[in-house]
């Protein structure tokens, strides 16, 4: 077997960046659980689903190292995340029409 069409990329982000990350989930999950207790009416759902919507953008991107991956990954990605909004859209208008 031979390797030489592969091509692989060194993409040393270093530990700086994942300090970063990882404060910046501990601080957005001290937000949603202050936005929890805080009655902001049919808006309270709509800002959580956000926040967890950022989390897992940076997650993804940052931790399972999906920025550097071929568009196909990304496509797939896409795929989910339009899923995903579909799932948070329907839940939005049952939580709105009971």
């Amino acid at each position: 077997m031979s390797h030489e069409n592969e091509k692989h990329e060194n993409h040393s982000t270093g530990y700086g960046l994942y300090i970063i990350v990882w404060l910046a989930l501990l601080g957005l999950t001290s937000i949603t659980v202050t936005i929890a207790g805080i009655d902001l009416g049919s808006y309270t759902l709509f800002v959580a689903l956000t926040i967890a919507a950022i989390k897992s953008y940076l997650v993804i991107s940052i931790f399972m190292h999906i920025k550097y991956e071929d568009p196909i990954f990304k496509v797939f990605i896409l795929i989910s995340v339009l899923t995903l909004a579909v799932i948070f859209l329907l839940t939005y208008f049952d939580i709105i029409y009971r």
